[in-house]
């Protein structure tokens, strides 16, 4: 097959700069819907949004050229082109794991079913014609705020809509994909199907007794890779220090995790008679480890103290998951209580991803951990959602009395 030619387009670096962080966000998602439930549809889909990326990556480099006449406009693209590439490289390791399915390597269900419950799970449900959903656009059915999930994409008899926006009406028997906190999963199946969720259950495959070990290990790859993303755009936006070294911590740990993977999956080839049902296993941490290796690419641009170009700190803000900064005052309603009560994954949307406390910073913080006078906020999600978060810790007024 001859190499794609790829011919120049004058773009701003902004817009690609967004384009490519959306795109490379969007791939992972698609990625892990692909392997949950098996759909070469998707999986081909992702493939061709990382040739995309590469027209989009291959621009980037050239705008940031021409951009550049004197040795200081060049250093000013240093972090730009870092950024860029690190996005890449995210879109890169999910074409890896897109490739689980195209080359048909064993995933064992129960690791499906548990990524359905990771801390952000994927979701694929079928609209009844029933449902209060059939008819309305996205926008006016806010599912960030009312179930906590967001629409990924749906697919449309034999037709596809990735990365659906406000204005995307819903139809019946849509089947749609959507990402977010697991406990919006009851939520918005029930919407969707009328009827009561039902989480299904397995009994592990013969051979495979001590699997929860390993589903435990790369649902936590998952978690941690993707918790990595956030947080090291989060460094980049606030300019923080702080949070690029957690970033830095993070990778680490997922070294260990793999490893502890691999020995486990040469302990367990002993005792399987199929070893492909294990090479799924291994394709899937090396994915994890790349996404956590590029989250790091990220952070490194505010470890290395790297000067941000302006252009950066606005795409992460334009882009479709925005970050979002709140510190909580004094009058807040939700001073006093515990992320359990507050549900913000599913009242607001938002997925919190740290919390500073005086000097401290908490990263995930449990469904126990109690909201104190001071904390500040950082989460990600839709602009819908950092406005439903705003709404909700917001001082009462008079009116409101």
């Amino acid at each position: 097959m001859s190499p794609k030619v790829i011919r120049y387009i004058p773009r701003n670096l902004k817009d690609l700069l967004i384009e490519m962080k959306d795109t490379s966000e969007l791939m992972v998602d698609l990625a892990y819907s692909a392997m949950v439930y098996d759909d070469e549809d998707i999986s081909g889909e992702v493939l061709d949004l990382e040739e995309k990326m590469d027209t989009l990556h291959y621009h980037m480099k050239m705008a940031a050229m021409l951009s550049t006449r004197r040795i200081e406009e060049a250093e000013d693209m240093v972090g730009v082109l870092q950024v860029a590439a690190s996005a890449e490289n995210i879109a890169n390791a999910a074409g890896d794991i897109a490739k689980i399915i195209e080359m048909d390597m064993g995933i064992p269900l129960e690791l499906k079913l548990a990524l359905r419950e990771a801390e952000e799970t994927i979701v694929r449900v079928t609209i009844n014609e029933n449902s209060e959903m059939v008819g309305s656009t996205l926008g006016d059915l806010e599912l960030e705020v009312e179930t906590g999930m967001w629409v990924i994409a749906i697919r449309r008899h034999t037709d596809w809509v990735y990365d659906p926006h406000r204005d995307t009406r819903i139809r019946a028997h849509d089947v749609i994909f959507a990402r977010g906190h697991d406990e919006g999963v009851p939520l918005l199946v029930e919407l969707a199907t009328t009827q009561k969720y039902v989480p299904r259950r397995v009994e592990h495959e013969k051979g495979l007794n001590d699997l929860d070990k390993a589903v435990d290990i790369i649902v936590d790859m998952k978690n941690t890779a993707e918790l990595a993303v956030g947080l090291a755009y989060s460094a980049l936006l606030f300019d923080n220090t702080d949070i690029a070294e957690e970033v830095k911590a993070l990778e680490r740990e997922m070294d260990e995790m793999k490893y502890d993977l691999q020995h486990w999956v040469l302990e367990t080839a002993k005792h399987v008679s199929d070893v492909n049902e294990l090479r799924g296993l291994l394709h899937l941490a090396n994915a994890s480890e790349s996404i956590s290796d590029a989250a790091y690419g990220i952070a490194d641009t505010v470890l290395r103290d790297i000067d941000l170009h302006p252009v950066i700190t606005i795409a992460v803000r334009e882009s479709d998951e925005v970050i979002t900064k709140l510190r909580v005052e004094g009058c807040s309603p939700i001073i006093g209580k515990s992320y359990r009560e507050l549900k913000l994954g599913t009242e607001t949307g938002i997925h919190i991803m740290a919390v500073k406390r005086a000097e401290r910073w908490v990263y995930s913080p449990s469904a126990k951990t109690t909201v104190k006078e001071g904390d500040i906020l950082i989460g990600r999600g839709s602009q819908t959602s950092e406005e439903a978060l705003l709404g909700m810790c917001a001082c009462p007024t008079r009116e409101d009395d």
